[in-house]
């Protein structure tokens, strides 16, 4: 039997090819199922001919499918042609255009950045500039999707803009598109050239993210690496043989990453690392409420065997694994078709058959939570006690910092990345990748919010300079080099990333009594290493 492509929490697969929607295997259906199908085509064809208003027989057909999906549980769904299209594109990691990542602000099509080494980042385009017309044609009233499709398109063809900037006069650009990349990890880099700890980030679980994670290990070593900082939040999942592939960086040869198991035979499988791992360096995890699926699958494979500490938030609890079957006329079906275990026999799938709505609306509050189960009470390889049922409970939790209403404010007027596109327009020259904002600078920020009519008193100004500086300074620097040197920016700052940072003696201890284990020492306490099981135990 060939074996089925998996993908977890929206992300595509090859899946096995199943024809039509229904294809042959409507002459196999039995009575009760004819008519069912009998009913559902009379339904069609009674509500084209009655209704009120002339209906669309295919978004008609399509919202009937969602909702026959959404009665099974909320990760199944029907993907349109365009879904099915910009989901395989993802997924991919590549796409044909010009290599920008735009938006719209108010009316106007605005550049947020450029992406290296693409035909926009060679011809100069930079964050900020505007979009006016796409082959002549306004954009002003074009939303942002027909935008897009415009300025996507084949290898080897062209698409002329005419580009709005601060102080120069409106230009044209003839642009010839090519291949790029979508990477799912952003430029790896020492956070601590003093310990030698490297950051490297994991934004979702594509084709080439295996090698990607291969990749920046590889450079963050040779860079003097001693320890690393794996950061998996706001990570919503993707493909699960990428998520096998990735925790065997960290786990040891023949350990088990994860298995499935469902209602038809084949969905049972288990996946054990196949090779050794890229290196023995202390490793701490950091995951928060929308780390989901695959990243989930990563966690729990690493904090199962012990291999690191777990910090941040509990994650999204997602344990169902879909597969994608193509349907005719390009349109597909994600089913799920089995549920996912970490090594230790959790399903960490938070419910959901209460409600999807509040399945969908969980803001993170674990006061909304049940209660433990007990029943679903597992054990680490070192005897920790972890459980199922809802996420990955992080060894230690780290809050997020909340942004005060001062900040709120300020990046609902946009202020930040409107003052770093005027601030660019005159100071380009004088800056440098480390950026930091002085007197001068920030002077500049608080006349540009007095010319944005942001009100705000002097004592908001003095509690939030330093948390503003640093946005200031992300943006400036992002929109000076692009978005992987202005998250640099902003990862020194981050409040949760400073206090992962102190964690690793605990990390390097509770790998060395893993890796004992493993090799046959004798047996250690539950207990260890510093608390961390009393950590667990007191969430």
């Amino acid at each position: 039997m060939r074996p089925r492509n998996f993908l977890i929490l929206g992300a595509i697969g090859a899946g096995a090819l199943l024809g039509g929607l229904l294809g042959d295997r409507v002459l196999a259906t039995d009575d009760d199922q004819r008519k069912a199908f009998d009913r559902f085509a009379r339904s069609v064809d009674l509500i084209e001919q009655n209704y009120a208003e002339p209906v669309d027989t295919e978004d008609l057909v399509a919202g009937a499918i969602r909702g026959m999906l959404h009665t099974l549980d909320p990760h199944s769904n029907y993907l349109d042609p365009k879904t099915y299209r910009q989901m395989r594109d993802e997924q991919r990691g590549s796409f044909s255009g010009l290599g920008i990542v735009v938006t719209k602000k108010g009316d106007s099509l605005t550049v947020i950045s450029p992406i290296e080494d693409t035909p926009a980042y060679r011809l100069g385009i930079r964050g900020g500039d505007v979009i006016s017309k796409i082959e002549g044609e306004a954009t002003r009233e074009m939303s942002l999707d027909l935008a897009v499709s415009k300025l996507k398109g084949p290898k080897g063809t062209k698409v002329t803009i005419t580009m709005t900037r601060p102080g120069v006069e409106p230009f044209d650009l003839t642009i010839t598109r090519d291949d790029i990349p979508t990477k799912s990890v952003p430029k790896p880099f020492l956070i601590s050239q003093k310990d030698g700890i490297g950051y490297l980030r994991l934004k979702s679980f594509t084709q080439t993210s295996s090698d990607e994670v291969d990749e920046a290990i590889h450079q963050l070593q040779a860079q003097g690496m001693k320890a690393l900082l794996f950061d998996l939040r706001n990570n919503p999942g993707g493909l699960l043989d990428q998520a096998v592939k990735v925790a065997n960086k960290f786990v040891d040869k023949g350990q088990l990453i994860v298995y499935t198991q469902g209602r038809v035979p084949d969905s049972h499988q288990r996946f054990v690392a196949t090779a050794p791992p890229a290196g023995d360096f202390p490793l701490v995890v950091l995951v928060n409420q929308y780390s989901a699926s695959a990243s989930e699958i990563v966690a729990g494979a690493i904090q199962d065997h012990d291999r690191a500490l777990i910090a941040g938030e509990t994650t999204w609890g997602k344990g169902l694994v879909q597969s994608v079957f193509p349907l005719k006329y390009n349109a597909g079906l994600a089913l799920t078709t089995a549920k996912y275990y970490t090594p230790s026999g959790r399903c960490i799938q938070r419910d959901y058959k209460e409600s999807f709505e509040d399945y969908f609306d969980y803001d993170g509050d674990e006061k909304r939570l049940p209660p433990r189960d007990e029943t679903q009470k597992h054990a680490t390889d070192l005897s920790r006690v972890v459980y199922g049922g809802g996420g990955i409970t992080p060894d230690v939790r780290i809050p997020p910092r909340v942004p005060s209403p001062f900040e709120e404010r300020l990046y609902r007027a946009d202020t930040f990345f409107k003052f770093a596109v005027s601030y660019l327009s005159t100071a380009r020259g004088e800056v440098s990748h480390q950026f930091e904002p002085d007197d001068k600078a920030m002077a500049a920020f608080k006349k540009f919010l007095g010319d944005e009519k942001v009100e705000f008193t002097e004592d908001e100004w003095k509690a939030n300079l330093d948390q503003v500086k640093g946005h200031v300074a992300e943006y400036v620097v992002s929109n000076a080099y692009g978005l992987d040197e202005g998250t640099r920016v902003r990862i020194a700052t981050d409040p949760q990333v400073a206090e992962a940072l102190k964690l690793f003696p605990r990390a390097t201890e509770l790998a060395s009594l893993a890796h004992k284990k493993l090799k046959g020492g004798p047996d250690v306490s539950p207990e260890t290493p510093a608390g961390a099981q009393a950590e667990i135990n007191k969430q």
